[in-house]
């Protein structure tokens, strides 16, 4: 094929392409167009994910009659007009592409009026053609209706995923503008449901109420610095993923995992493993020290000093936590910079890094020195393991076939009761328990809108859950191996490890959850008798060397490799 120019009507799908991966992107301009427009209101609703309709209603200042046509012309805007002003935006918007890439992939119609005008002007354009435009009555402020999104576009329809998932990132979306702008009044109905309300106060920890719950609202700690300021929680509040980490620079929410990084280095040594904090920061950088033009949807920002920045958070974070600042930060580990972009792509769930993979169990050379620890596993469960003690409480020393093992306790279990709970689920057969005194538990929006999709894969492993008024749950039975106080927590975690996964993936994500749970603890006393009945459940696994979450279960130290360490071979 000849070198060609695209017809335009081919350059402004591939434009939209870009800008419009899916419903939620959609709100996430149109949220951002109100708030640059001055709105103290904003109301959002969605219908069948978004593919059928988004309408979005602000009290903002309208758009003049004469420059509502202008408004859908691709590059059109009112935020900048020379390059010099990309040195200094201070509007979430600057593009001019957002509206023009809407009406390419759906029908869309807008109803504005200016403070200045009388009346309002409404148009409505379909695949970037203008259908009508007429005057009509409006109170100053904008309402965009988006329908039949990618209706044209079976491809993109295709991509999307279900309805729960789709929802769950529009909510994300706009619980994240709720709290980078707490003196907005925000409305979010989802398939007629309001979803969230805030009242727009100008109140950082009351949005954090509206957002999260009364619970983790009550117990997030004040970050005050030079040019940090927020919201944290203390480490005995922690979730078992980032999605309730909110990170804003001038108000614009973005995806940065070095700033996750940069605020849980304050927490270092405080926080369990595969733990996270809650937390709501504002960043206040000089707009000339960032660069914001680095992503079709402006998620991402590039800092001049981003050393400056990261220890700036850790400094304040640290001053909350009552701790004296490290003076010097280590560079973020790699597993931050891989896969970013696939992150990102799930929203605000991120993986915990570790988790899913299956890494092999490593396997030391012999080398010269005396002493040398000798590690090397075998590809077959041992058996008749024969247990010799403990090492700190942490890992059970025992005796084998062909030499020493040494068995991390917690793994170990943890990987006899996942393999127990997925059989017992496949033959409907799960152990229960029911509660002599029903336990109450606040949720919060995202937690609520999982447990609805959700509730019926938790009842198949035990939990009998019904709602108790507005966001709050009663738990009536939980699975067996679940007691007392860590209940509650075992259920967050399940949650929270639902928000991360598709449907398919919950099956395997609740079992890894309860199984973590379930499982003895490092630092427990066991007796011999405990130890051998460990070992004996352990052998009879599919998976014996890997926990669910892809850790070692246990190392192997042949008799051989003993010998040549003493001396003896």
């Amino acid at each position: 094929m000849p070198i060609h120019v695209l017809p335009q009507q081919v350059v402004s799908r591939i434009a939209a392409g870009e800008v419009v991966e899916r419903s939620a992107s959609v709100v996430k301009e149109l949220v951002e167009n109100a708030l640059d427009a001055g709105a103290s209101q904003i109301t959002v609703e969605v219908r069948g994910s978004g593919v059928d309709v988004i309408r979005v209603l602000d009290n903002g200042h309208g758009i003049p009659p004469h420059e509502v046509d202008l408004a859908f012309q691709r590059y059109a805007t009112s935020k900048i007009s020379s390059t010099a002003d990309l040195e200094g935006i201070t509007t979430l918007g600057f593009r001019g592409e957002a509206l023009p890439a809407m009406a390419a992939v759906a029908e869309v119609e807008m109803l504005t009026r200016h403070p200045g005008e009388e009346v309002g002007t409404y148009i409505s354009l379909q695949e970037g053609e203008t259908l009508q435009r007429r005057s009509r009555a409006r109170p100053p402020g904008t309402t965009i209706t988006i329908r039949h999104l990618f209706r044209g576009f079976p491809a993109r329809l295709k991509f999307l995923k279900s309805r729960p998932t789709e929802n769950g990132h529009t909510a994300a979306v706009v619980s994240h503008y709720a709290l980078a702008f707490p003196g907005v009044q925000f409305n979010l109905y989802l398939e007629g449901r309001q979803a969230l309300h805030t009242s727009g106060d100008d109140d950082l920890r009351q949005a954090a109420l509206e957002v999260f719950d009364l619970e983790v609202s009550e117990a997030l700690l004040e970050v005050e610095g030079e040019s940090v300021r927020g919201l944290i929680s203390p480490p005995s509040l922690t979730r078992s993923n980032r999605s309730h980490q909110s990170f804003f620079v001038n108000r614009r929410w973005v995806r940065n995992p070095v700033l996750s990084w940069a605020l849980e280095d304050a927490y270092q040594g405080l926080l369990g493993t595969g733990r996270h904090p809650v937390a709501v920061l504002h960043l206040n950088i000089p707009p000339e020290d960032l660069d914001v033009n680095i992503h079709p949807a402006k998620a991402e920002v590039k800092f001049r000093d981003q050393r400056a920045v990261t220890s700036a958070i850790q400094e304040a974070v640290c001053k909350a936590l009552g701790h004296i600042p490290v003076p010097r930060m280590e560079p973020a580990p790699s597993w931050m910079y891989r896969g970013t972009d696939r992150s990102m792509d799930r929203g605000l769930g991120q993986d915990v890094p570790g988790e899913g993979r299956q890494p092999a169990l490593f396997a030391a050379q012999a080398g010269p020195t005396t002493g040398q620890a000798m590690t090397q596993v075998s590809t077959t469960a041992p058996s008749v393991l024969r247990p010799v003690g403990q090492v700190g409480n942490n890992y059970i020393v025992a005796e084998g076939p062909d030499g020493l093992y040494l068995i991390d306790q917690h793994t170990a279990h943890e990987r006899i009761l996942y393999e127990r709970l997925m059989a017992q689920r496949e033959k409907q057969t799960v152990e229960m328990q029911g509660l002599l005194e029903p336990l109450v538990m606040e949720m919060d929006r995202r937690q609520q809108s999982t447990l609805e999709y959700g509730g019926e894969a938790l009842s198949t492993y035990g939990f009998t859950v019904e709602p108790f008024g507005e966001g709050s749950l009663l738990v009536r039975a939980v699975p067996a191996m679940l007691r007392g106080e860590g209940i509650k927590k075992a259920l967050e975690e399940v949650l929270g490890s639902l928000e991360r996964g598709g449907e398919a993936e919950w099956p395997r994500r609740i079992a890894t959850s309860l199984a973590c749970h379930g499982a003895v603890r490092a630092g427990q006393a066991l007796s011999i008798e405990e130890m051998r009945e460990l070992l004996r459940g352990l052998e009879g696994c599919n998976q014996p060397y890997i926990c669910p979450h892809g850790r070692p279960v246990m190392l192997h130290f042949s008799s051989t490799n003993i010998d040549k360490q003493f001396g003896r071979r």
